[in-house]
């Protein structure tokens, strides 16, 4: 890679410790992240918003503590972090990726975000997210964007901006939502880590208040760099009466795993996946046996009755939210979300409740393996990606040569929301030989345990092989 390639693709570990050696200057980061941006978004789009001569002024300022005798600096002093144009910031336009909320300026910071920049991160951009629910990022107000790794493939979604742009080195860090995967999904189509903390863990914005399968957290390229941005984004706020008061602390190093119980699920119990995924997932699961773990498959005994509940839940919080917009926006909004609205507006309040049976059931079944295992692993997505002109209403998805539901049935993300208590996290399992577009692998741990799954994670990086490869743009 080029010198600019280079500080790009650089961990915020790397480049805090290389600040505080005075090896690179929070300016030249930035300088570096901004010309990587002119080369690559207009490819990828993955932005909505810039802020450019702000960031490299805030660059200068961190720069300055860090030449201070007394050496202090916040945990994320000068590190480029972009912002999913979902998260509202203060007195900045958010426009959740429609029309209706294009000129929309927030008069509060979501408090995960809020806590990343008092941290010293410099928010240089926004990135784009889908106006619907779904897997893919697209809207008719921003565009597509692509997947730099084939981009004639998704980034994933919600948060694809994010993966699209951390994958590129057009951001050092990036924040994401996961309601569904919106984190772990474009984690896996780009090759990166994502963690979705357990519910209560991180804060929620008071615009979403006691949604339980939502998760604010952090996209990355290392594990070590999820960490920190998890630090700085939990624990308890006032504006989140869900969040938890005891804070858990990742810690800077780790222990091993060997000897460790590793349960492996290739389908969940009712998804088909592909051959590719497979074959990577069982690589996958050959690392942790290399690394002295007992790996075995377990039946989850979960059924498609967990995707009709998920529908269920998912229909009836985009009627509550955005139910009120159809007079106005029905026409310019995408036709999908129109299509969730109205399911949602025609549910009854006890096939709504009925979910929490679901729910509850499903821990019924996880429970016992997680009690018998360290930490249960299974594929992250049934195929690497989808093409870009997926479409979630009307588009002919096929595994194996089974039709499949184009909305959820290549995903295995949510049933994970459903048991929003248990810490997911996403890492790379490989490549598509025959799309050149990552794979990548769920590691699911006991309920609040987010410690043990950041220990296997940081494991399984150390031992494989898929580090310090990037698309060549």
């Amino acid at each position: 890679m080029s010198g600019v390639d280079e500080l790009c693709m650089m961990t915020a570990g790397e480049a805090l410790a290389a600040f505080r050696h005075r090896r690179l200057s929070p300016v030249e980061l930035m300088q570096s992240t901004i010309a990587r941006i002119e080369r690559v978004n207009p490819t990828l789009n993955a932005f909505t918003y810039t802020f450019f001569e702000r960031a490299l002024e805030q660059a200068r300022r961190a720069e300055a503590r860090y030449l201070k005798s007394d050496g202090r600096s916040r945990p994320l002093e000068g590190i480029p972090v972009a912002i999913k144009d979902l998260h509202v910031v203060k007195g900045e336009i958010t426009t959740f990726g429609s029309k209706a909320f294009a000129d929309h300026r927030p008069d509060h910071t979501a408090p995960t975000v809020a806590r990343l920049l008092r941290a010293g991160a410099i928010m240089h951009a926004r990135t784009t997210t889908p106006e619907s629910p779904s897997g893919t990022t697209y809207s008719a107000l921003w565009g597509v964007t692509r997947n730099p790794w084939n981009t004639a493939y998704s980034p994933g979604g919600s948060s694809g901006g994010a993966g699209a742009a951390l994958a590129s080195g057009m951001t050092t860090l990036a924040d994401g939502t996961d309601a569904g995967g919106s984190v772990r999904i474009p984690a896996s189509a780009c090759g990166l880590i994502g963690y979705k903390p357990p519910f209560g863990r991180n804060p929620l914005d008071r615009d979403f208040p006691r949604e339980t399968i939502l998760h604010f957290g952090p996209l990355t390229r290392s594990v070590g760099d999820a960490a920190l941005m998890q630090n700085v984004m939990s624990g308890p706020h006032g504006d989140d009466p869900c969040s938890l008061r005891t804070r858990v602390r990742i810690p800077e190093d780790m222990d091993g795993i060997e000897g460790w119980r590793v349960a492996v699920s290739l389908d969940l119990g009712y998804k088909t996946i592909d051959p590719e995924v497979e074959r990577n997932t069982r690589a996958a699961a050959d690392v942790f046996r290399d690394l002295g773990c007992v790996v075995e498959d377990v039946a989850l005994g979960w059924h498609s009755g967990v995707l009709d509940a998920f529908l269920t839940h998912s229909e009836a919080l985009y009627a509550g939210l955005f139910g009120h917009l159809l007079p106005r926006w029905r026409y310019e909004m995408d036709p999908f979300l129109v299509d969730v609205i109205e399911r949602g507006m025609r549910l009854d309040a006890a096939r709504a409740y009925r979910v929490n049976l679901v729910r509850g059931e499903m821990y019924r079944q996880l429970a016992p393996i997680l009690d018998k295992y360290h930490v249960l692993i299974c594929p992250t997505l049934a195929v690497p990606s989808v093409p870009l002109e997926h479409d979630n209403l009307d588009y002919d998805l096929r595994i194996k040569g089974t039709p499949v539901q184009p909305h959820l049935g290549w995903l295995l993300t949510y049933p994970f929301n459903m048991v929003g208590e248990c810490p997911v996290m996403n890492v790379p399992s490989g490549f598509c030989p025959k799309t050149g577009v990552p794979t990548g692998i769920q590691i699911v741990g006991r309920s609040f345990d987010d410690v043990r799954v950041f220990r296997a994670a940081a494991a399984y990086e150390a031992a494989s092989l898929w580090r310090g490869r990037w698309p060549d743009l």
